[in-house]
């Protein structure tokens, strides 16, 4: 059994709380939390302090491994956050029960799969993803750091996501695509082509927006 600190105590890290409580024997034995007081309760589980904590208390044994629950609107700072701790601390990657992942894909560090999801064969999802409820990724795709994928997205095979990426609830991105850093697409879009602009993406086809 590990025992697990989450970085971020608001509505997403309270989720991962609830899945790995409910569908492991891990242990969540704290929250770190630069805009909470420490000693504060969430949930039932305590703060223990702020992100300048965290190396002092793992030292102390407080826990072993780290999740950061970071969302989507704050990439750049989650991305910052693990590379800051990359090589001092051990990221603990959580498949919750009901997904279903390939022997032949390979999961990064500190990656996130919700509930419902299919990994496919020979799939690569690089260190510190979110991959929210029933998402789909074919054969021989790959995602890479630090990318947020909202709920029931889907991607054909061969697809390159690069770093950064935000894939909004129900889009789809068809087989052979690369889609370039900084990336984000609304709910619904669906890509048919490159997409090489860091920017918004929304519509069906995907059109750039800002």
């Amino acid at each position: 059994m590990k025992q697990i600190a989450i970085i971020g105590s608001g509505h997403l890290g309270q989720q991962i709380l609830y899945h790995i409580h409910s569908d492991t024997d891990h242990k969540v034995v704290g929250f770190f939390d630069d805009f909470q007081e420490k000693g504060n309760t969430i949930k039932n589980i305590q703060i223990l302090g702020n992100t300048n904590d965290v190396e002092e208390l793992f030292k102390q044994n407080i826990f072993d491994e780290l999740i950061i629950a970071i969302g989507y609107k704050h990439l750049e700072f989650k991305k910052q956050l693990f590379e800051n701790f990359k090589n001092k601390i051990p990221f603990h990657t959580f498949i919750h029960s009901t997904s279903i992942v390939d022997p032949t894909a390979k999961i990064g560090q500190g990656t996130v799969i919700y509930p419902n999801c299919m990994i496919d064969q020979d799939v690569e999802i690089g260190d510190n993803v979110m991959i929210n409820i029933s998402c789909s990724v074919a054969h021989d795709s790959v995602i890479n750091k630090h990318c947020f994928l909202s709920p029931s997205v889907s991607i054909a095979g061969f697809v390159n996501i690069s770093e950064l990426c935000i894939l909004g609830i129900n889009s789809t991105v068809i087989d052979n695509i690369n889609i370039s850093e900084k990336i984000q697409l609304g709910g619904g879009t669906v890509v048919i082509k490159n997409l090489d602009t860091p920017g918004l993406y929304v519509g069906n086809p995907a059109r750039f927006i800002r």
